[in-house]
């Protein structure tokens, strides 16, 4: 009786599972269709998402300069050591000595995408793009050199020059004003005095209402 009822708890159990694959086999079948046929639509509507990590590029201007300052941080994280920065000393015109980018070298063919030397960048010069496109054969093909023939470091942009104060028509009006206000203040002491003096008068006022005559009416009580 045990076995009879393992058979049937086993059996539904299977049907069960059968079910919920052949669920999402339904809802994947009406679903729309994501397959490319590649390399049919290569040159027509073929999607790759941007984010795909495919080969790894330097960025460079219209005027053929980069962001590159050799300082060798994507170099020394790269896990598979597939990124070489040359880098040389060279005298600019005021007799420093800067350290300038001579070749960048990217063996594509030990990247592994971890997209670490990106990420690490300080100035942003390297990224990476979609194009996936890379087989060839032979190695040595994969070896690439990132920084383009003729390019150099991107010059810094000058500071701008702090503008020349301004003084506006109030501000000017207001000045001579300003610059009167101390001989009214000196004024001020030599006026204290007269009303130093005058406060004794007033002091003495109701003595000399004291002195006063006494009316006849006053003198006839």
């Amino acid at each position: 009786m045990n076995s009879i009822g393992r058979y049937f708890s086993n059996f539904f159990k299977a049907l069960k599972s059968l079910l919920i694959g052949m669920k999402t086999t339904l809802k994947i079948f009406f679903r729309k269709k994501t397959t490319e046929c590649y390399p049919e639509n290569r040159k027509k509507d073929l999607y790759i998402s941007p984010l795909y990590r495919g080969r790894l590029e330097m960025i460079h201007t219209a005027d053929n300069h980069h962001h590159c300052v050799a300082c060798g941080i994507c170099q020394m994280n790269c896990p598979n050591g597939s990124i070489h920065v040359e880098s040389e000393m060279v005298t600019d015109a005021e007799g420093k000595k800067t350290k300038v980018l001579k070749a960048y070298t990217y063996d594509l063919g030990r990247c592994m995408f971890c997209e670490l030397c990106v990420r690490t960048c300080p100035h942003h010069a390297i990224q990476f793009t979609n194009q996936f496109e890379n087989a060839v054969f032979t190695r040595s093909k994969l070896i690439l050199t990132l920084n383009h023939p003729g390019s150099s470091l991107l010059p810094k942009a000058a500071a701008p020059k702090p503008a020349a104060p301004t003084v506006s028509a109030t501000a000017a009006s207001a000045a001579p004003a300003a610059a009167s206000a101390p001989k009214a203040a000196d004024t001020t002491p030599a006026a204290a005095p007269t009303a130093a003096s005058a406060s004794p008068a007033t002091a003495k006022a109701p003595e000399s209402e004291a002195t006063l005559p006494l009316n006849s009416e006053s003198t006839n009580k």
